[in-house]
């Protein structure tokens, strides 16, 4: 393995926007090459004149890598392949008391006793979770964000799986900081708080502060915390492949999905790989508006030990003190969402975990985010496919989202869509009468759950933890305000994307979008500018700009050509308009009868300039539209030879419009 170090300078550094200053320090790039020749960037940030021997113990963790710190589904199998008596241990371990509570329902059931109001098995259910180990704990967690599907009695108990789990003792913690830093906490801190102020599924969280001032979050692992998933995981991984392989109905790859899964979890349990997270979180997302990261304190970080930036604010869920604070709680799941559609759609990096103790309301009204370990990637590929879908299902194109469900690896290449799309008709003609974009994402989801168990549909292993992250996402904003959708949010986006972005699977699907029997969809175009217009980031400038270059690339050929053919109509019906009023006047008005009164537009033509005359209104009132920058902006495009050859076009073709009818009228005297 070779590591090559580039210089800071390789790379800007961004500003930190409350004090000008650099947010992050001086980054290093370590470029690690394995023997197979692949490359992967490992960014690090720490100052020059403090470079820490035990952040470059960390690096060498990384970059080494550790076999215990990766997930090996292959090695876990030989572990415990002869500790069988271990295995049924834990298997009985789990079965006794889920079992025991399932039929404490039923009982209370039978009994006439309102379970879903009943308080005390509430209780027990979170306690169930809390001590069968950090993977049940996690589906407490996923389950705590439903309202929509736990009772409001469940949900209060659910939610304390988030931060307020049993913590483990001082000393325990002590010790880890000293193993992972190299000295005792008093050494490394100036103050520590005398217990935990948040305890997780991981680990538990305590408040310090640096010897330099700054308040800081301090996380330490739970101990014995690798043996315990790594066992969950083995259990459920044998499991998931014998129902793939008796349960002929399941489709799915099981086996992959829970190994995604346990890719995401083994990383979190590495703090050094939650902090690389963080780094990297905030270069892609950190600018954007009411967005803040907590930054990373390299020097007193390692595998097990985290210290970050501390952050003053408020869960997400907890709306009565937001609101007493002036603070908007539903603008801020709108800038989560916002964040969360760069994420899935833009770049590819995102937070899989979002539940209401990784997201904050700030003091001064931002959306902080917490808690990196569990992310994950989507490939553009995917993202691609992911927002033709959302274009196909927003416009009920069924048979271009059945494709899309090809591109995306749900159905195989050789399948037969016939009797697909009509279902994927049914599903969306049946959600209760409304329009798609009214639709939250998981009456959609449990859709086509049901549609996927008919048809040979299989679920790939990166779709888990997406649904997963807009599932908890948009169940925080159920919470917030029930009436909340998130794919109205999402559709200004998307529209802004289809616009802007010069990918040629965009530009494919904004040339379907557009284009029907070879037909051009004005109303189409007066919707994706209505909704990009929303988008925080859309400006008329950028639209123009990109508009004019695509439109006189080869890749803008078609649509081009028929647009060029549509603004030829829309003159030609300007012209007879003008020629139809002026021959009206002539012999209404002056009495020259000899003058035939020329026809009119007819009313296709009609209905296309009125469409040109709403879009225009539409541009004026865009963000970045200003009459008096245009102005010079139109005698620069005027000499710009695209601009130039796309106006001898039109004007080619109207000309040839123009002679052909003075012929046919010759030719009829």
């Amino acid at each position: 393995m070779i590591v090559k170090t580039l210089p800071p300078s390789s790379r800007p550094i961004q500003e930190d926007s409350r004090n000008g200053t650099n947010r992050r320090g001086e980054l290093d790039f370590i470029d690690v090459v394995p023997e197979d020749g692949t490359s992967s960037l490992v960014v690090r940030r720490h100052s020059p004149s403090q470079t820490s021997p035990r952040l470059l113990a960390a690096q060498k963790v990384r970059t080494i890598a550790q076999p215990e710190t990766l997930y090996d589904p292959v090695g876990i199998a030989a572990h415990y392949q002869n500790r069988k008596v271990q295995v049924l241990r834990r298997i009985f371990a789990v079965l006794g008391p889920v079992l025991s509570f399932v039929f404490g329902l039923w009982s209370d059931s039978k009994r006439g006793i309102v379970v879903k109001n009943d308080r005390r098995r509430a209780t027990q259910l979170r306690v169930l979770l809390t001590k069968l180990g950090p993977a049940y704990i996690k589906i407490g967690q996923a389950l705590s964000t439903r309202p929509d599907l736990v009772p409001p009695v469940y949900l209060e108990e659910l939610t304390k799986l988030q931060d307020q789990l049993p913590p483990f003792p001082n000393e325990i913690a002590y010790q880890f900081i000293k193993e992972e830093l190299g000295a005792r906490p008093e050494e490394v801190y100036a103050e520590l708080s005398a217990h935990p102020i948040a305890a997780a599924s991981l680990g538990q969280v305590y408040k310090g502060k640096l010897k330099t001032g700054e308040e800081v979050a301090v996380k330490v692992q739970r101990p014995d915390l690798r043996e315990g998933i790594t066992i969950d995981l083995y259990i459920l991984r044998n499991l998931a492949a014998w129902v793939q392989k008796k349960v002929k109905r399941v489709r799915s790859d099981l086996v992959g999905i829970l190994d995604e899964l346990g890719d995401r979890i083994f990383e979190e349990m590495d703090y050094i790989h939650e902090g690389e997270n963080a780094e990297r979180f905030f270069e892609l997302y950190g600018h954007m508006k009411d967005v803040y990261v907590p930054k990373i304190y390299w020097e007193y970080t390692n595998r097990r030990v985290l210290t970050m930036e501390w952050i003053n604010g408020t869960k997400l869920t907890q709306t009565e003190e937001i609101s007493a604070q002036g603070i908007n709680a539903r603008y801020l799941i709108e800038v989560g969402v916002q964040c969360s559609l760069r994420q899935l759609l833009e770049h590819g990096f995102f937070h899989a975990d979002p539940h209401p103790g990784n997201l904050l309301a700030t003091t001064d009204g931002k959306l902080a985010y917490l808690d990196f370990g569990m992310m994950s990637e989507i490939k553009p590929a995917q993202r691609y496919g992911l927002i033709e879908a959302i274009v196909h299902v927003v416009n009920r194109d069924f048979e271009g989202l059945a494709k899309d469900y090809v591109k995306l690896d749900f159905l195989s290449p050789e399948t037969d869509l016939t009797p697909i799309i009509p279902a994927f008709a049914r599903v969306f003609a049946d959600a209760q009468g409304a329009s798609v974009a009214e639709l939250n994402i998981k009456s959609i989801t449990d859709e086509l759950s049901a549609l996927m168990y008919e048809y040979p549909f299989r679920v790939p292993p990166y779709y888990a933890l997406i649904i997963r992250s807009l599932v908890t996402l948009e169940g925080i904003a159920i919470y917030i305000d029930p009436n909340f959708k998130v794919l109205s949010e999402a559709y200004p986006y998307v529209s802004k994307r289809l616009l802007t972005d010069p990918a040629p699977q965009l530009r494919a699907s904004l040339q379907d979008l557009l284009f029907k029997d070879g037909r051009f969809r004005w109303n189409r175009l007066e919707n994706l500018l209505k909704n990009a217009r929303n988008s925080q980031d859309y400006d008329f400038n950028l639209v123009l700009n990109q508009g004019i270059e695509f439109l006189s690339s080869e890749r803008g050929a078609f649509i081009r050509d028929k647009l060029v053919d549509e603004s030829v109509n829309g003159l030609d019906a300007l012209g007879k308009n003008v020629l139809h009023n002026f021959t009206y006047l002539l012999r209404e008005r002056v009495g020259l009868t000899a003058v035939n009164e020329t026809p009119a537009a007819t009313v296709e033509q009609q209905q296309t300039l009125e469409h040109i005359k709403r879009i225009l209104g539409i541009l004026r009132e865009t963000r970045g539209f200003d009459p008096m920058e245009l102005a010079p902006k139109i005698a620069q495009l005027l000499v710009n030879s695209d601009v130039q050859r796309l106006g001898q076009q039109i004007a080619n073709r109207f000309t040839q419009k123009a002679v052909a009818r003075l012929i046919r009228q010759l030719l009829a005297s």
